[in-house]
């Protein structure tokens, strides 16, 4: 059995991470057209780190959202997930209306900016209220937008981290 010696660089350069740190780094998105989803992706202004494939049976796509350190990956024969089944991941914007606006301006269809009305409605529409909440909080400004698939993202405006983030 091995070590590894966590407190080293990489050889790019970039911090190590360290032991008992946990990173998301990657989600796989369930697509049925590879081609089309690299377009969306890429007309977000997303960031294409791979586009990788061995043969006809094999492809693996990754971008990244800017200021992202987690990536989105799709392809062919990478998951057995029903395309469009993921859902309600979470895009952090520090201003929802320019996101939002940017999106449109990118071709998206995306919802108005809304606020919980009941618990848990930022994942169903019933429950939306239109508009930011009234004091204007962190983390209570949705808009909502699916790529060509149906996967469901969610932007989310922060601007006041929670202690400890």
């Amino acid at each position: 059995m091995s070590s590894v010696d966590a407190s080293s660089q990489s050889t790019a350069g970039t911090p190590p991470v360290r032991a008992g740190e946990v990173k998301l780094e990657v989600v796989v998105m369930p697509v049925s057209d590879v081609d089309r989803a690299k377009e969306f992706y890429a007309s977000l202004g997303w960031r294409l780190d791979a586009d990788i494939a061995a043969g006809d049976d094999f492809r693996i796509v990754q971008l990244t959202p800017p200021g992202s350190g987690c990536s989105i990956q799709f392809g062919t024969n990478l998951t057995s997930a029903t395309p469009g089944s993921a859902q309600g991941m979470y895009l952090i914007v520090p201003d929802i209306e320019a996101a939002r606006d940017e999106l449109l301006a990118r071709g998206v269809k995306v919802s108005g900016v809304f606020h919980e009305g009941t618990p848990g409605a930022r994942f169903h529409d019933a429950g939306r209220v239109a508009g930011p909440p009234a004091d204007g909080s962190s983390y209570g400004s949705f808009a909502a937008f699916s790529d060509p698939d149906g996967n469901g993202w969610l932007l989310q405006e922060i601007k006041t981290r929670l202690p400890g983030r």
